[in-house]
Formats: structure tokens, C-alpha cells, sequence
């Protein structure tokens, strides 16, 4: 979308007021409902829905209303809060014309108050060019749903860091000046892409110089990913400056060889086209970095050795996170004996588990066993007595003992009949209580008159009292 600041100047506090609100609103909300807008702005009078129509004539907003009756931001809406932003800050206060366009961004110049010309990088993520935001880059991480202006607010935060970071290092790059939303404020490199340089006065040292800044780089833990001559500027002195770093990742990355080798492969390539270089008298120290080369003058990536600054760590690069190297700290420490004494109390754990668990199966068991052979012994023990009687072997002992065994029977029989007839009235309550003690209601047909039985007796009472 093309940027034009004309109607940013004939934007009220109103307008603006009414562009936060949508943004506000589409933090969880990929249409945002009018109602919602109106609540959030908060303006008097229903002034909301007149400020959107003049928002909507700036497309500064997008309608629509297959769904529901929503608004959501564009990127020229977008672009006007980052400007907003960044001049009621002071860090410029003119834009001017369009420098640079690339897939994911586009460029232009900015002034200062004193007349400093900056560059201003506002990130477009979502592109026709490039929409394989998801699968080519991590912005965002374990997220599922995304936004196109958030991502883009992702990509413009992490280059910043990179790239202030790789200036207190002492690397070739733009001087960062200040961030907001999608919108990197930079300083303005004096050169050109090495893509429109011609001829070179030196293509060995320039050559020697970009090697080097790719060795370098990986030293400090990471790597470009985008090392091309698209973003490589240099100017008349044949100095060389880096551009472009969202997209760097750690060495520690699962793909880091392949990123690698495939930066040096471009600068190879590169040179060997439009400067007809000869790669075999390449020397092994590239800028005082020791490195091993193959057999096609190409250093390798297993041989470069980390240096003092982890910058990949400081800056949680693609690949190497703050936690991740945490656990790995813990893991080596005594990571081992943790998960050994944790695997012991687990089997004590489990071991007095069990045992609770057989001693409440046991006892459950036991209680059916107890009770079944005192029963079968009653029984032989009642059969056995009226044959001893039948027989006439009994004695007066013998009989006493056997009718109080038999009294003890019914008794122990009454006890079970009761503690059967207990339990049965405490389950009809447990039952009740569950469901509220409410009785069961009688169908809503029962007060009709169908002409059955009740009915005729009703009928025949009602008459006898009237007699």
C-alpha cells in the first residue's frame, strides 16, 4: 500500500482516538465489533460512527460486515499511529520519499528537527511476495492464530535488537535509533546495494571483508540467514554495511549448517558472476578468523569456534532460548541425581499405594470370606444334629448346645435382615438427597377427566352428597 501523509495532518484527536481503539480491540478480535469500538473511544455524543466514516474514506480502516458489523485496521492505519507516535516523540518530523521496497518491507526517508536525514523501515508482512510467514520464520512460536500487523510488529521489535545489539559489538550496521509498532527508525547507510555495483576497485578484499563478517557473525552465535547482495550496501570507500536481520537464527539452530553454507554459497556465487573471481588463493585467516576451508575454498561451518559474546543468548535467537539453555544448565548440574531421587519417592509413593490398595482389598475380600464359611458351618452343623437326633445319639448337652447354636443362627439371620433393611433405607436417602428430596410429580394429565374409573366413582360421590 502506497503511503501518503497528506490527510495525516487533518486527523484530529478523535480520529486517532478512534484508530487506538480499533487497535485495542483487535488484540482479540480479528473483526472488531462497532459496538466494542464505540465503548472503547468512548467519545460523546455517538461521535464514533462519524469519525469512522472518515477514517473509512482515508482507508485508513476496512468494513466489514459478512459476519457481523466490525471494523479492523489497514496497514496505511497502522503506518499513521506508528508516525503519530514517533513524531509526538521528536524522533522526526518530516517524511519524504520512498528509498527502498522489499518483500516483507518497505523504506523510506525521514528529517529530523535539524534537518538529519534517518530511514524509516516499516515492516509489511503479508505480502503476496512472501506470505510463508509461518513456515519460514518462529515470530510466532507457540501461537496458532495470527495477525498480519502483529506479526509484522514482531518483526520490526526483533530487528531492532538485533541490530542495536550488533553495534555495541562493533559490526558494520545501521545506528538504531527507536521502534514503535512496525515502524524501525534507522540511520541512513551512504552507499548502494552491492547489487547495482558494476565494478569494484578491490573485489578480493571487499570479498575478504563479507567472508569475514559471515565468520564473524556465527562467533558470536549468529547467523544472517539472508547474506546476499540485496543486503549488503557499500559505498564509494568500499566500506561494507549489513542490513536486514529479523530472519538471523542461533548456531545452535537444527538447520544453522544449512543457513550458513548457504550465505557463503550466495557470496560465492555472486562475485564469481559479476567479478569473474578466482576462489583458489583465498588465504585461511579471513580478518584475523582462523578457519578451516574444503576443497572449494569455502570455510566450514564445524571448524569456527565460539567467541566471548553469546549473542544468541542474550537476544533469544531462533534455536536457542534463555530457558532451554537453563534446563541444559540444570540438567548437567545434577539433573541426573534429581530425576533418581525423584524416581524414589515415586516408588515409595507408589509402593505405599499399593499397600494401601491390597490391604483395602483384602479387608473387602475378608469380609466376604468371614461371612461365607460361618454360614456353611451352621448349616453342616444343623444338618448334623438332626441326624444325631433322628438317630437318637444325642445327649442333654449335646442338644442344649445345638439349640443354642440354632438360636444364635435365627438371631445372627434377624441381624442380617435388619442390617439388609437398614441399608436399603439409607440408599432410598442418599437417592432423595441427590435429587434434591423432590418427590416424583405426577404426569400434567392426571387432573383430566378421561372417563375411566376414578372418575365414574367421583361422579357417584358427588351425587350421594348431594342427596
Amino acid at each position: 500500500m502506497k503511503l501518503n501523509v497528506d490527510a495525516l495532518r487533518y486527523l484530529s484527536k478523535d480520529d486517532f482516538r478512534v484508530l487506538t481503539a480499533v487497535e485495542m480491540g483487535m488484540r482479540n478480535h480479528e473483526i472488531v465489533p462497532s459496538e466494542l469500538v464505540d465503548r472503547i473511544a468512548s467519545l460523546k455524543h455517538g461521535g464514533t460512527y462519524k469519525v469512522l466514516k472518515n477514517l473509512l474514506k482515508h482507508k485508513l480502516l476496512h468494513h466489514d460486515s459478512s459476519k457481523y458489523d466490525g471494523f479492523r485496521l489497514t496497514y496505511l492505519g497502522y503506518d499513521f499511529l506508528a508516525i503519530k507516535t514517533l513524531v509526538n516523540r521528536g524522533v522526526f518530523m518530516s517524511v519524504g520519499r520512498q528509498i527502498g521496497v522489499g518483500k516483507e518491507s518497505d523504506i523510506f526517508e525521514v528529517a529530523t528537527e535539524d534537518g538529519t536525514v534517518l530511514a524509516m523501515k516499516l515492516h509489511r508482512l503479508g505480502r503476496v511476495s512472501f506470505r510463508a510467514v509461518k513456515s519460514k520464520r518462529d515470530y510466532l512460536r507457540h501461537r496458532s492464530s495470527f495477525n498480519w500487523l502483529y506479526l509484522s510488529r514482531l518483526a520490526a521489535v526483533k530487528e531492532f535488537a538485533f541490530m542495536k545489539a550488533l553495534e555495541e559489538h562493533g559490526f558494520p550496521v545501521p545506528n538504531a535509533v527507536d521502534c514503535n509498532r512496525h515502524c524501525v527508525i534507522m540511520s541512513l547507510v551512504q552507499g548502494y546495494p552491492l547489487v547495482q555495483v558494476k565494478q569494484l576497485q578491490n573485489p578480493e578484499m571487499v570479498f575478504e571483508r563479507i567472508i569475514g563478517l559471515v565468520i564473524r557473525l556465527a562467533e558470536h552465535g549468529l547467523i544472517h540467514c539472508d547474506f546476499n547482495e540485496f543486503n549488503i550496501m557499500i559505498d564509494d570507500d568500499e566500506k561494507v554495511t549489513m542490513i536486514d536481520f529479523p530472519q538471523m537464527v542461533s548456531v545452535d539452530h537444527r538447520n544453522a549448517q544449512m543457513y550458513f553454507d548457504r550465505d557463503v554459497e550466495c557470496v560465492f556465487k555472486f562475485f564469481l558472476k559479476r567479478f569473474n573471481m578466482s576462489f583458489q588463493e583465498i588465504p585461511d585467516d579471513i580478518d584475523d578468523a582462523e578457519v578451516d576451508m574444503d576443497e572449494s575454498g569455502r570455510p566450514c561451518f564445524s571448524s569456527i569456534a565460539k567467541g566471548s559474546g553469546f549473542l544468541d543468548k542474550d537476544l533469544a535467537a531462533s534455536g536457542f532460548t534463555r530457558k532451554d539453555q537453563e534446563d541444559i544448565e540444570k540438567f548437567i548440574e545434577g539433573g541426573v541425581e534429581k530425576d533418581a531421587d525423584s524416581g524414589d519417592e515415586e516408588n515409595e509413593d507408589g509402593g505405599l499405594a499399593s499397600e494401601l490398595n491390597e490391604s483395602d482389598i483384602s479387608g473387602v475380600e475378608s469380609l466376604h470370606l468371614v461371612e461365607q464359611p460361618t454360614l456353611n458351618c451352621d448349616v453342616e452343623g444343623i444338618e448334623e444334629n438332626e441326624q444325631k437326633t433322628e438317630a437318637g445319639l444325642t445327649n442333654g448337652p449335646e442338644t442344649q448346645d445345638a439349640s443354642d447354636e440354632e438360636e444364635d443362627n435365627e438371631t445372627m439371620i434377624s441381624k442380617d435382615a435388619e442390617l439388609t433393611k437398614r441399608l436399603r433405607n439409607q440408599k432410598r436417602r442418599v437417592i432423595a438427597s441427590v435429587r434434591g428430596g423432590r418427590k416424583n410429580l405426577a404426569s400434567r394429565n392426571t387432573y383430566k377427566d378421561k372417563g375411566g374409573r376414578s372418575s365414574h366413582n367421583s361422579k357417584i360421590q358427588k351425587q350421594l352428597s348431594s342427596w
